[in-house]
C-alpha cells in the first residue's frame, strides 16, 4: 500500500465535516455564540489548507487542483488513474473552498440586527450588508448540492471498487499509477499552523462568543 494523505489532509476532511454539520444545525437552531465559535474554526481550517496547498505533501498541493478538459472527461470515463485526487475530483474541491470561503466571509459581514454581528459589520455599508446576509442565506443552499454530489460521487466509485472512504482513514491506496510515489510532509505541521490561526482569530473576534459557550 502507498501513502497518498498526510495526517493533516485527513484530519482536515473530517473536521471539516464536524464542523459544517455544527455550523448548519446552530444556525437552524440560532445557537449564534457556537456558530459564530465553529465559524471562526473552520475558517483557520480553511486557510490552513490553503496554506498547506503551497507548504504541504505533494498530494496537497492547489497545483495539482487543475487539470485539462481531457483529463476532466477520463476521470469522469473512470479512466484517470493516479495518486491523490483525480481530475473531476479537483474541481470538486475547488468548487468546495469557493463555496465555503463564500460562506463564512459573507458570514463576517452579517447581523441579526438584535445581539449578534460578524466582526467585518463595522467596516462595510449596509448595503453591503445586507448583500451578504442574502448571500449567507442563499449559498447554503448551493454547499449542501454540492456536498449531495459529492457523497453520490463517493458510493459511485465505491462501487466501481475504488474506496476513496478507506483512503481517507487510513492514508493509504492499494491503487499503483505509473507514476512517482508522492512526497508526504510531516501532518503535524499543519495541525499546529490550524492552532495558532485558531488561537488567533479566537482572539481577536471569537473571545465574546467563546466564553458565552461556559
Amino acid at each position: 500500500m502507498t501513502k497518498v494523505w498526510d495526517g493533516f489532509i485527513r484530519g482536515f476532511h473530517w473536521l471539516l465535516v464536524i464542523g459544517l454539520v455544527v455550523l448548519y444545525v446552530s444556525g437552524e437552531e440560532e445557537w449564534m455564540d457556537l456558530h459564530f465559535v465553529t465559524g471562526y474554526g473552520v475558517l483557520a481550517l480553511l486557510i490552513t489548507r490553503l496554506i498547506w496547498g503551497i507548504v504541504g505533501s505533494e498530494t496537497a498541493k492547489l497545483s495539482r487542483l487543475v487539470h485539462s478538459p481531457k483529463e476532466t472527461i477520463s476521470a469522469l470515463k473512470g479512466t484517470d488513474n493516479r495518486y491523490g485526487h483525480n481530475a473531476a475530483g479537483s474541481y470538486m474541491i475547488m468548487l468546495f473552498f469557493v463555496l465555503i470561503a463564500l460562506q463564512l466571509i459573507s458570514g463576517l459581514m452579517t447581523t441579526d440586527d438584535i445581539l449578534m454581528e460578524g466582526p467585518l459589520v463595522a467596516y462595510v455599508s449596509s448595503d453591503w450588508i445586507e448583500v451578504a446576509g442574502d448571500i449567507h442565506h442563499a449559498n447554503i443552499d448551493f454547499l449542501i448540492a454540492a456536498i449531495v454530489v459529492h457523497v453520490l460521487a463517493v458510493i459511485l466509485y465505491r462501487i466501481r471498487g475504488k474506496n476513496l472512504l478507506k483512503s481517507l482513514l487510513t492514508g493509504k491506496t492499494t491503487t499503483q499509477p505509473d507514476q512517482p510515489i508522492p512526497n508526504m510532509k510531516a501532518g503535524w505541521i499543519g495541525y499546529v499552523i490550524f492552532v495558532v490561526l485558531s488561537v488567533t482569530l479566537l482572539m481577536t473576534w471569537g473571545a465574546e462568543p467563546f466564553l458565552a459557550l461556559f
